[in-house]
């Protein structure tokens, strides 16, 4: 589900995971197990670094330098809001918008973190995050979520 969440194309996303999991089970010798809760997270770390060294490789990720402001900060007052249907609306965000979203809002990175792992600058990482943040407000109105 990570890797969907950044790649969002089965046959792409496929071909991640098959990458992460040779990675995980070439290195399985070198991991001190300690509970259920780290693996996974080990885990989880190389999908996503994976699934970020992928969109790198083809240049996907593409970043609209241009700052913008958050324009209007009142919450979403829709409380019947499906998680899937959130879900499938962040898969139609631009994947820089997208990449950062996912890496800041679902993996709970800090934007100088992100900055790090992307090779941009943190105000980059913020003003993607708060382009994203938009972008999901208007496809929400839109779609009546």
């Amino acid at each position: 589900m990570h890797c969907y969440s950044y790649i969002a194309h089965k046959q792409d996303t496929e071909d991640v995971l098959s990458e992460g999991f040779i990675k995980v089970f070439n290195n399985l010798s070198k991991v001190e197990y300690r509970d259920a809760k780290s693996f996974e997270g080990w885990i989880k770390k190389i999908m996503v670094n994976e699934s970020l060294m992928f969109l790198r490789k083809r240049k996907m990720i593409v970043y609209d330098e241009k700052e913008t402001l958050l324009a209007n900060t009142e919450p979403i007052i829709n409380t019947e809001l499906e998680a899937k249907d959130i879900y499938n609306l962040i898969l139609t965000l631009p994947i820089g918008y997208r990449t950062v979203f996912n890496l800041h809002a679902i993996e709970g990175f800090s934007h100088k973190e992100i900055a790090k792992m992307l090779d941009i600058g943190e105000s980059t990482s913020r003003s993607q995050l708060t382009k994203a943040r938009e972008k999901l407000k208007k496809l929400m109105v839109k779609t009546n979520i």
